[in-house]
């Protein structure tokens, strides 16, 4: 006997920034200085050169240089030195309006060509905010052996989320319930530059670290209360899916082996942008 139980689901206006219209931050890259080991200001304008070429590719931040560098909300200085057999790039990356620095970089090699420019540039940009691509509507979906489980979260700018639709599941022997539960709750959200993450002695790949909190209404009793923090996120290129690599959103739970579902518990863990 499967059990559902239905809302009404009140549409809201949302305020007009979206994941794909978002304010960037703006950062200012200063010319790089030489600064001593026989370094020249020939090399300090490559060095330059290199990093606007690849900060400009990301498109995540507005980036700024020349006269117009110290307009930005953050403030890049940078050197280039030679220290023993190593050309060595640094720099400082500072609010510019309060003048504090948020962090400082450094990446060397035996020549400016074969210093990782990425890595160099991940670390300039570690603490400058980059736009929430998990603005929106996203969907999951889980085919089981009695129909769909469904989740259609709405993530807002002001940092709360609306669940429009979070299915919870049991089967257990002939018996199925499942429950069409609604709610709300908030999240957090801290995006960066994808990076190569290690969390329990495994390796992966990540686009955002994500916390969510949710009170549902209507759900199975064990899961009215969702709380699922550092959960690791993968977008696609087009930011239109991600993946949760890392932790994942609990609705079900299989107590019937696998003729029914493959695992014992269901999770939510796939999101395709539907709004």
């Amino acid at each position: 006997m499967i059990m559902r139980k239905t809302a009404l689901i009140i549409a809201f206006l949302i305020v007009a920034s979206t994941a794909f219209a978002q304010r960037l931050a703006t950062v200012g890259i200063l010319p790089f200085e030489p600064a001593g080991g026989g370094m020249t200001v020939m090399d300090a304008e490559e060095a330059t050169k290199l990093v606007l070429s690849e900060m400009n590719s990301w498109g995540t931040m507005t980036i700024l240089s020349g006269e117009q560098a110290k307009n930005a909300e953050y403030l890049v200085q940078g050197q280039i030195s030679r220290q023993l057999s190593q050309v060595v790039l640094s720099a400082t990356t500072q609010e510019t309006r309060s003048g504090k620095i948020l962090n400082t970089s450094k990446e060397q090699a035996p020549a400016i060509g074969t210093i990782s420019i990425v890595s160099f540039c991940a670390q300039i940009a570690e603490n400058v905010p980059f736009p929430n691509y998990l603005l929106g509507k996203w969907q999951s979906s889980i085919d089981m052996i009695d129909g769909p489980v469904t989740c259609i979260l709405e993530f807002r700018s002001d940092r709360t989320i609306q669940a429009v639709q979070y299915d919870t599941w049991e089967h257990s022997g002939t018996n199925s319930l499942k429950y069409q539960g609604i709610g709300k709750g908030s999240y957090t959200y801290a995006g960066y530059l994808r990076r190569t993450v290690t969390l329990d002695r495994r390796e992966m790949q990540a686009d955002a670290t994500v916390g969510i909190n949710l009170t549902l209404e209507d759900a199975l009793p064990k899961y009215t209360r969702i709380n699922a923090g550092g959960l690791r996120v993968l977008f696609n290129d087009s930011k239109t899916a991600f993946d949760l690599v890392y932790g994942a959103l609990p609705c079900g739970d299989n107590l019937s082996g696998p003729s029914v579902y493959p695992r014992e518990k269901v999770y939510f863990t796939k999101f395709t942008k539907i709004q």
